[in-house]
């Protein structure tokens, strides 16, 4: 039987008030909470940040070759650029993350898949943030449309190539690309054995 302590549960903490810390016209936003330990009336009540986070879908893309599309791109908070894979937010209400994946593939990399495996769904920083973002391995891929999107700011200069998947495995644990989803997809692909192609009349 499984342990069920190995499971995560919801289930908040009592709030005694909260105040907005920036809040604008952004899918983003920082409260502040001052919450109390369940059945402890008599402490003092203590402050939690926030960071208010509509989610995001991260999609590993890989050909017939086990090659993935990879990309780079200048991220300011870290004064760097990164090697990161395409991605984007669920600033839709409602929309199906798969969906968000592809539109995410087609406007980034101009490519759309034909088959979707969901790998994860992981909260990235819990501690501060409410972000859960889903890990997608896409496969039979083709050209596609980008259509009217278009590439603007750090995107503009967004660089995009191909690598062996056992190139970019060896890259996250050798800690030259340390782009945390990034590394999440990867690992997750190897460890579920779903980094080598099948034709689909193998597959069970």
């Amino acid at each position: 039987m499984p342990d069920e302590r190995l499971r995560d549960t919801a289930g908040e903490w009592p709030v005694v008030d909260s105040r907005d810390v920036f809040r604008a016209g952004l899918p983003f936003a920082l409260r502040a909470d001052r919450i109390r330990r369940p059945g402890h009336p008599e402490e003092e009540p203590f402050t939690r940040v926030v960071l208010e986070h509509p989610g995001a879908v991260v999609v590993l893309a890989m050909d017939d070759d086990d090659r993935v599309l990879v990309l780079r791109q200048y991220r300011h908070p870290v004064a760097g650029t990164q090697v990161e894979l395409p991605a984007g937010l669920c600033d839709v209400e409602g929309e199906d993350p798969v969906e968000v994946g592809r539109r995410e593939l087609r406007e980034e990399a101009g490519l759309r898949a034909g088959r979707w495996t969901h790998l994860v769904s992981a909260l990235s920083s819990p501690g501060i943030s409410e972000e859960l973002i889903h890990y997608y391995l896409a496969r039979d891929l083709a050209a596609a449309d980008r259509g009217d999107f278009a590439l603007m700011h750090e995107e503009a200069e967004m660089e995009s190539f191909w690598v062996p998947f056992a190139d970019l495995h060896a890259a996250a644990l050798d800690g030259r690309v340390r782009n945390g989803p990034g590394l999440i997809a990867v690992l997750t692909c190897a460890a579920r054995g779903l980094h080598r192609w099948e034709p689909p009349g193998d597959r069970l």
